[in-house]
C-alpha cells in the first residue's frame, strides 16, 4: 500500500473509532513538532467541523511557538490556547516543598501529564476522543510519558516509522520548518530526542525495517523495548479470586 493511500485509511480509521465510541469528534495536542502536526491534519480531514487542536505551552521555546503558528496558518488548523505554565509552576513548587526527592525527568514528564489532563477535559466537554501522536519508533522503545502523551484513545501513527511520518507531513502540506527541525519533546531547554536516546531515528527506522544489523543499535533498541513494556500494556492484575 502506498503511504498516501494509508493516510486515507487513517482518516477513515479515526472516523470509525469515533463512531464506535458514540463520540462526536477528536481533540489533539499540538506542540510545534512533526508528529502532532501530521495528526492534526488527519483530524481536520476526518472531522472538519468537529475537531480541536490544543496548544498548551509550559515554558515552551520560541521555535515551538513559531512552528505551531505556521501549522495553524499554513494548514488552516483550528486551535485553542491553554496556558499551563502557572499550573505547572504551582505543581512543581508543591512537589519541591514535599519530601519528594528532586528528579529532573519526573518533573519534566509532569508537563505531559498536565497536558493529558487538559486534553481529556476538552474532549469530555465536547464528547470527543483524544488522538495520540506516537509513531512506531517512539512506541516500540517507549519514548513517551506513561499517562502523559501515552494517555490517549487512539494512536493513528503507531505503525509508521519516523521517516514515513516525515513523508506523510510532506503529503499533507505540513510547513517545511516543522519537517526539518530536530525532533524534540521540549522537556527542557535545548533538549532533543536523539541526544537523549543516544541513537538517531534513522538508525531506529533502519533497524525496525530490517535494513541493518548493527549490534549497538540492536542492543539499545531491544533494551529500551524490554524495559518499556509496561507502558504499552494496561494495569497489571493478579490471578482471579476463586470464590467457594
Amino acid at each position: 500500500m502506498e503511504l498516501k493511500e494509508y493516510l486515507e485509511y487513517l482518516v477513515e480509521f479515526i472516523r470509525e473509532t469515533v463512531k464506535n465510541a458514540n463520540a462526536k469528534g477528536v481533540v489533539i495536542g499540538i506542540s510545534g513538532g512533526i508528529d502532532s502536526a501530521v495528526v492534526a491534519c488527519l483530524a481536520k480531514k476526518a472531522f472538519p467541523n468537529n475537531y480541536t487542536a490544543v496548544w498548551m505551552p509550559i515554558e515552551s521555546s520560541e521555535e515551538d511557538y513559531k512552528c505551531k503558528q505556521e501549522l495553524i496558518d499554513q494548514c488552516g488548523i483550528k486551535a485553542i490556547d491553554v496556558e499551563l505554565k502557572e499550573t505547572f509552576l504551582s505543581f512543581k513548587k508543591a512537589i519541591n516543598e514535599s519530601t519528594t526527592p528532586d528528579h529532573k525527568l519526573a518533573i519534566a514528564n509532569a508537563k505531559a501529564r498536565l497536558r493529558m489532563t487538559t486534553l481529556y477535559t476538552v474532549a469530555q466537554t465536547n464528547s470527543y476522543l483524544v488522538l495520540g501522536t506516537d509513531n512506531l519508533d517512539e512506541w516500540h522503545i517507549g519514548y513517551f510519558t506513561k499517562f502523559g502523551d501515552g494517555g490517549v484513545d487512539m494512536v493513528p501513527l503507531v505503525h509508521l516509522l519516523k521517516r514515513e511520518v516525515r513523508e506523510a507531513a510532506r503529503i499533507l502540506g505540513v510547513p517545511a520548518s516543522i519537517i526539518n527541525r530536530a525532533p524534540t519533546a521540549s522537556l527542557w531547554e535545548n533538549q532533543t530526542d536523539e541526544s537523549e536516546l543516544g541513537i538517531t531515528y534513522d538508525q531506529i527506522d533502519a533497524y525496525l525495517a530490517g535494513e541493518i544489523n548493527d549490534e549497538v543499535v540492536k542492543t539499545k533498541v531491544d533494551h529500551l523495548h524490554k524495559i518499556s513494556e509496561h507502558k504499552r500494556n494496561g494495569a497489571v492484575a493478579p490471578n482471579e479470586f476463586k470464590r467457594k
